[in-house]
């Protein structure tokens, strides 16, 4: 997994997660291709690596339910305030599409909704895995329905924190 930095803050902040060379299947554009200063090295002692890797254990263990990482994913508007609807999807808890549509204020946008969840480019700390169909079926996820069952699976088992 490497962290991608958003420059221009003055602290780091995640960009992007990148599991198994995801922004390259994603977008076509090697990740050799994103200016150097944008990766923060997988080194253990780097703090926001670091912090990062224990929320995510925490998560996977059952014992995390809200990530407390700077954040700072690149979109278009309406991408950035999709994504900021989905951190408010508490955990152990699903929306559908239509829901999500009418917490941004626009009932008729359930397909754009579809694919500004497509393009979050932060995986499990913007939580585009509890969006289900309206009929409470899985539907599409980037990382594959399998992942997202999964995901959705540990957050109805998961311990409170």
């Amino acid at each position: 997994m490497r962290l991608f930095r958003d420059r221009d803050l003055r602290k780091d902040a995640i960009l992007c997660l990148e599991p198994a060379n995801y922004l390259e299947k994603k977008t076509g554009q090697a990740t050799d291709q994103v200016p150097a200063d944008r990766i923060i090295p997988n080194d253990p002692s780097g703090d926001l690596v670091k912090a990062c890797m224990r929320e995510l254990k925490e998560y996977f263990a059952g014992q995390r339910q809200r990530f407390d990482l700077p954040l700072s994913p690149e979109g278009t508007s309406f991408q950035q305030k999709v994504w900021q609807q989905l951190q408010q999807i508490p955990y152990g808890e699903t929306r559908s599409y239509q829901q999500l549509a009418e917490m941004t204020g626009d009932k008729n946008a359930s397909r754009a909704i579809g694919l500004a969840n497509n393009c979050n480019p932060i995986l499990i700390l913007i939580p585009c895995h509890r969006v289900i169909g309206a009929d409470g079926s899985l539907t599409g996820y980037a990382a594959g329905l399998a992942a997202k069952k999964l995901l959705l699976d540990l957050e109805k088992g998961g311990t409170k924190k």
